[in-house]
This record gives structure tokens, C-alpha cells and sequence, in this order.
């Protein structure tokens, strides 16, 4: 469901009350996040639909201003699809390197509140600010400095909701939007999500949306009302953790979600491809990109996944756990390369787009690495920093894994 369906979506808000105690569990979602970092240059453009995205062949909507939502453009839509809901739309492409950096201004605002937090994407993140209720505040009033400090430092608006777990907390971030923040009491919690459709609950896609409407299932509250071992069955190990969602029960914790972080990398080809060597050297591409981001941060990924979609849309996913945690480009992509053939095998379709992911993400200082250029000569590890550095001087273009300088060469480019 969409955002504005969500923010229409349940019962009476000003209902709610404002008691905050207990509800120290924030959700921060940045509004518009891709959009209002590009306004901020075009201010001319603001109360405008704008959208950010590719322009070309087979560009993808990256964000869209909440004037363009209002035609129907969301996230993911094919470019062509936006431009013909909205065709007055300014379209501008994205970017590089600029939310990255805003996205670190607001977590370094954020990090002066708590180090309880876990920013779970670049514009979205988990605060639980209990340890700092004697030096800031109630709950609500932290939120409410926490969003001023992030516009005075940004200039851009955030969104939070305020409860006393995370999947509250999130679904009351989407119901402040935009710029806004709303406290979910915890007498009130009930109230707050019967009459919401169980879309709006974390874990509910369009099959397990499915699924409970064949059983007339389609607000939260007949989702609460359900015996969960009756959801079990129909919904494997999901369906108790749903039903706890639908009582506002969580289990996570901030710290927990942490390990929810993931770095990823994906590319929409020009045209469909089925040259094998084609999907290797972009799986090899998508690596370095990927392992260079884990390094930035300090990272190493436990677990590497595929994402790999045919000309028909059909996707697929694969995911590999590591022997060990690595930053390393050449290992994430040795690890999936079993999985890039054994789909290419499977499905005669050429391929539309190609995805990695790192995920279950450790600090590089327990995952039994050294994050200085002391290992062994030679090493993978010790290349690639190397190219971090040089990278870092003078620019991301400015040098690529030998393996792709070689591979372009061969194929005449």
C-alpha cells in the first residue's frame, strides 16, 4: 500500500490522545528523501510534482514529490508509466554521491541523541531513547528537537512515530507523513491498528495479502481476532509473528535491527541479456561497488544475496552465508557466481536486471579482518584498499578492478 493510502487509512488520529509514557521507541523516516535532497538546489520547484529517476529506455522512479503520488507515481515505476500518469512532471536524474551524504548529517544528528539507534537504509532508522529520557525529555519532546535538529542541519523534514515497539512505531511514522510526528499511547495501541488493512503490517506482500483475503481477513483487527495456530498453518512461522504485529507485540529490539542493515547494488540493463559473460562481469561490477560500500562503513557481510530478474519481470532471489564475514569483492562474487549459473541454467530468458546484497552486516573489527593494509602481499583485501584509496583521491571513475578493465577489453569496448 502506498504511503498516501496509509496516511487515509484507520480510525481517528486526534483520538489517539498524547500520553507518551512508555513510548520510547522512535521510527525516523525522512520525507521524500531523494526528491527533497535535489530540491534543495531547485527550490523554485518545490509544491511541484517532481520525480527522480533514469529518463532513458528502461529508467525506474526512484522517489517521487508527494505531488507526483498524487497521480499515482510511486518508487520502482517504470519511468514511462510516471511520465504518462503525470506528464507535467519535472523528472531529474540522480544524484551520486549526494544522499549518502545527507543521509550521514542526519544520522550524526541522530547519534547525538542515542547510540541506541539502527539506521536500517539510507533515509530510515530505529531510535530507542530510554537511556536519554533524564537528560532530554519525554519521548515525544526528543522527537519533536530531534526533527527540528535534523531541518536547522539539512534542511530536509522528517517524519517520526513514537511508541512502545518498533512495528508501532513505524506504522505511526507513515501516519505523521508529511513532516510530521505522532504518538501512539500505549493504552491506545489497540485503537491505532484494528482498523488498519493488514497491508500496512510489516511482512504482508501481495501473497500474504492474498492469502487472507481468501479467508475474508483484511483489516489488522480480524488478523488480532484469528487463533494463531490457525494462521500458522496457513502461514508457516510468519503467521504467529503477524499476530503479534497485529497486538503491537514485536519481539526486535533497536539493537537487534541492526543486523536488518543491509548494502546492496543493482543494475537495470539497456537491453536484455543472455551472454553469460555479460552477467559475470556485472555480478564482478556490482561486488566491487558493494564490498567498497561495506568497507566505507566499517563492514563485513555474513550473508551475499542475488537478485536476478528475467525480460518478463519474474525474480528471483538466492542468498549464500559466507565461511567468514568479508568486505572483499572477489569473495561476495565467487560466492554467487554458483547461483548466477545454476539460474542462467534454469531459465532460457535473457536478463532484464542483476542485483547483490550484503546482509547480516558485522563491524570489520569482529569479523576477524584487519582494516589496515598489513595483510599478506598480494592479498584481495589489500588490492582493493588500494583501490579505495586512489578512489578516494581522485574519484570513483577514476580506477576498476583489473578484472573489469581486462573483461571491457575483451569484449571491445
Amino acid at each position: 500500500m502506498s504511503r498516501k493510502q496509509l496516511s487515509r487509512s484507520g480510525g481517528d488520529l486526534a483520538a489517539l490522545g498524547t500520553d507518551d509514557t512508555g513510548c520510547t521507541i522512535l521510527h525516523l523516516d525522512m520525507d521524500a528523501f531523494f526528491v527533497s535532497v535535489e530540491l534543495l538546489e531547485r527550490p523554485e520547484l518545490i509544491g511541484t510534482a517532481v520525480i527522480v529517476g533514469g529518463r532513458s529506455g528502461r529508467g525506474v522512479v526512484v522517489s517521487a514529490s508527494y505531488e507526483a503520488r498524487e497521480y499515482g507515481v510511486h518508487a520502482a515505476m517504470p519511468m514511462s508509466r510516471a511520465v504518462a500518469l503525470c506528464p507535467h512532471a519535472t523528472v531529474i536524474p540522480p544524484s551520486k554521491g549526494r544522499y549518502g551524504a545527507f543521509s550521514r548529517q542526519v544520522f550524526e544528528v541522530v547519534s547525538t541523541v542515542t547510540e541506541d539507534y539502527a539506521q536500517v537504509s539510507v533515509d530510515e532508522g530505529y531510535l530507542d531513547v530510554s537511556s536519554a529520557l533524564r537528560r532530554l525529555g519525554r519521548p515525544a519532546r526528543i522527537a519533536a528537537d530531534l526533527r527540528a535538529a535534523i531541518r536547522e542541519r539539512t534542511g530536509l523534514a522528517a517524519s517520526i512515530g513514537a511508541a512502545d515497539s518498533m512495528v508501532v512505531a513505524k506504522l505511526a511514522s507513515a501516519r505523521a507523513k508529511p513532516d510530521g510526528l505522532l504518538v501512539v499511547p500505549v493504552a491506545e495501541v489497540a485503537d491505532f491498528l484494528r482498523p488498519m488493512p493488514v497491508e500496512a503490517l510489516p511482512g504482508v506482500g501481495a501473497r500474504t495479502q492474498s492469502v487472507l483475503a481468501r479467508y475474508g481477513i483484511r483489516q489488522i483487527a480480524q488478523l488480532a481476532d484469528a487463533d494463531p495456530a490457525w494462521l500458522q498453518r496457513i502461514l508457516g512461522s510468519a503467521g504467529i509473528t503477524l499476530h503479534g504485529y497485529a497486538h503491537g507485540r514485536d519481539g526486535r529490539t533497536v539493537h537487534s535491527s541492526a543486523r536488518d542493515h543491509t548494502i546492496s547494488g543493482e543494475h537495470t540493463f539497456p537491453h536484455d541479456v543472455a551472454d553469460p559473460a555479460v552477467l559475470e562481469l556485472e555480478l564482478l561490477r556490482l561486488a566491487d561497488t558493494v564490498a567498497s560500500r561495506l568497507r566505507g562503513e566499517g563492514k563485513a557481510a555474513a550473508v551475499v544475496g542475488l537478485k536476478y530478474r528475467l525480460a518478463d519481470f519474474t525474480t528471483f532471489s538466492r542468498s549464500v552465508t559466507l565461511a567468514a564475514p568479508s568486505d572483499v569483492a572477489a569473495e561476495l562474487h565467487e560466492a554467487l557466481l554458483p547461483a548466477l549459473h545454476r539460474l542462467r541454467e534454469a531459465h532460457a530468458q535473457p536478463v532484464r536486471l542483476l542485483g547483490l546484497r550484503a546482509a547480516d552486516l558485522v563491524d570489520i573489527s569482529a569479523a576477524g579482518r584487519q582494516s589496515t593494509l598489513d595483510e599478506p602481499e598480494h592479498s584481495p583485501r589489500e588490492a582493493e584498499l588500494a583501490l579505495d584509496a586512489v578512489r578516494q583521491r581522485f574519484g570513483s571513475a577514476a580506477i576498476s578492478q583489473a578484472s573489469l578493465m581486462r573483461r571491457k577489453r575483451d569484449r571491445g569496448g
